[in-house]
């Protein structure tokens, strides 16, 4: 490798790029959204900040380095302070202008993250506000992914919160690295690691999420029309439920052509007078020989039983419960839940043993190792938070990612 390239390379911290990517795929994964051209950009700018921050640093603590650190490019001479600036500057300038090509939620996101880059190089890193704002910064990347692929980062909230809460961590254990010091504080980053690992591995019945169908929008559920009985009333023609008729009995009248039910005649007896045409009774004359007979009523036109009536046609179909506005969860398979396992147990194996070794010996050297496991631990984070989300074949991508940060990671160190 040319000099001066690998002298960039140690500026820029080569290995610890590839930690970033898996910001914005495991964001935008916790937006249950999949991976496109915005998410790309996110990824582009992502880089571009975070390089911008390393070159940074070095030139904000090149006097501290010229002490401690003698073989870091700017206190070695390999690259001039000023080169380091410009190019801290320059690298803003794109990441920034890569999130604005992504949407304004992008941008909205990506500033604020500038702005804690710059502020934690320049005056927060020395400060008991140092870790707090490196693990802002690291939540605020992934919130970078979410935002740019869906234009909202309210639901990546929960992963940028594990995120950062690991950032934190390893950036406690870093401000020791070139002193070494109490064994307390890897202790407390294994047992954040301890911590971080249970909440991944923990049982959760809910993968990607499924959205309510666009054919039928949400609502209450209709009503279910009443089917028609043997001993209900027939429905007209408007929909209303129209009077039972009362059922015909031999001393019932018979209707008229009307529709109106016609008076009831008297039963001719001996000793009544007939009635004529009119309907009025007749001069009273002698009783004749034999009863008249009784005239024939009238065909009775409505039926007895509601059985024979023409049932309405039921115009109201039955319609099926509507989707709920909620979006209702889906179980993760037995694929996605035994691969999120396999990269939860990844996360603590790759950042458990060196801060184990550091709490036993707190030196320089065992410290430095303490924060380049916990830097490279960071991926498999990225993959489990991918996959605990639902996102298969993203969190596979984010893993691969682990094997290259580990190679580059002999030739280049990553702090």
């Amino acid at each position: 490798m040319v000099p001066d390239l690998r002298a960039w390379a140690e500026l820029l911290r080569l290995p610890a790029l590839f930690t970033v990517p898996g910001d914005a795929l495991a964001g935008a994964a916790a937006a249950s959204a999949t991976v496109n051209s915005r998410t790309l950009l996110a990824i582009g700018s992502s880089l571009c900040l975070y390089q911008a921050g390393m070159a940074l640093n070095d030139w904000a603590d090149r006097d501290e380095d010229t002490r401690d650190r003698p073989h870091r490019p700017l206190p070695s001479g390999r690259v001039r302070p000023a080169s380091a600036l410009t190019a801290s500057c320059v690298l803003t300038a794109a990441g920034l202008t890569l999130a604005a090509r992504a949407g304004r939620p992008a941008l909205a996101v990506a500033a604020p993250l500038a702005a804690t880059i710059w502020a934690y190089d320049l005056a927060l890193k020395h400060t008991p506000a140092g870790p707090v704002a490196m693990a802002a910064a690291r939540g605020l990347d992934l919130l970078l992914g979410a935002a740019a692929t869906t234009g909202r980062a309210r639901d990546a909230v929960p992963s940028a919160t594990l995120l950062a809460t690991h950032t934190l961590a390893v950036t406690t254990v870093s401000r020791r690295e070139t002193t070494g010091g109490s064994p307390l504080v890897p202790l407390a980053a294994l047992a954040t690691t301890g911590v971080l690992t249970h909440l991944l591995t923990r049982r959760s019945r809910t993968g990607h999420r499924e959205k309510p169908s666009p054919a039928q929008p949400p609502g209450p559920q209709a009503a279910r029309p009443l089917a028609p009985t043997s001993d209900a009333p027939p429905l007209d023609q408007s929909g209303t439920r129209a009077p039972r008729p009362r059922a015909l009995t031999s001393d019932t009248p018979a209707l008229d052509q009307s529709g109106t039910r016609a008076p009831r005649p008297r039963a001719l007896t001996s000793d009544a007078p007939p009635l004529d045409q009119s309907g009025t009774p007749a001069s009273r004359r002698p009783a004749p020989t034999s009863v008249a007979p009784t005239p024939p009523r009238a065909t009775d036109t409505h039926p007895r039983s509601y059985d024979s009536y023409p049932r309405a046609t039921d115009t109201h179909p039955q319609t099926t419960p509507a989707p709920s506005s909620t979006r209702t969860p889906r179980p993760l398979d037995r694929t996605s839940q035994a691969l999120r396992v396999a990269l939860a147990v990844a996360y603590p194996a790759t950042a458990a043993r060196p801060y184990l070794h550091a709490a036993l010996n707190p030196s320089p050297p065992l410290t430095q190792r303490a924060v380049a496991g916990g830097i490279r631990a960071t991926i498999p984070l990225q993959a489990a938070l991918t996959a605990r989300a639902g996102s298969t074949p993203t969190a596979l991508l984010v893993a691969a990612l682990a094997p290259l940060a580990r190679r580059f990671a002999r030739k280049v160190s990553v702090t």
